[in-house]
């Protein structure tokens, strides 16, 4: 048994909670914060069978896509000429960090 942790951009929880109900993939959803923008993630945990792991992995995949979006630099104290006329810039949101462990155990009440 494995425990897939999959951090996703809110932008495709829906889209990949459904997807996960379609492939008869149980999940438990939680609200998350952090990285770079500070932005709110969805972590999805998923407890399943060795065999199951690959698709899984492919139906994040499919559902979570990487994207680009423009962001304004956070404001800085300095308060120099440079700082005040920050243009936006282009960054990669979206898409998915995954982690796969080894389940010693698991137990349904």
């Amino acid at each position: 048994m494995k425990m897939i942790i999959a951090v996703i951009q809110d932008k495709d929880a829906n889209k990949l909670g459904t997807a996960f109900i379609k492939n008869n993939i149980r999940a438990t959803r939680t609200a998350t914060s952090g990285g770079f923008l500070r932005s709110g993630n969805t972590t999805f945990m998923i407890g399943i069978e060795d065999e199951r792991v690959d698709d899984v992995l492919e139906v994040i995949k499919t559902n979570a896509k990487a994207r680009k979006q423009f962001m304004a630099p956070s404001a800085s104290l300095d308060l120099s000429f440079e700082a005040t006329t920050a243009m936006p810039m282009e960054v990669q949101v979206g898409g998915a960090t995954v982690f796969v462990q080894d389940i010693e155990q698991f137990h349904h009440f």
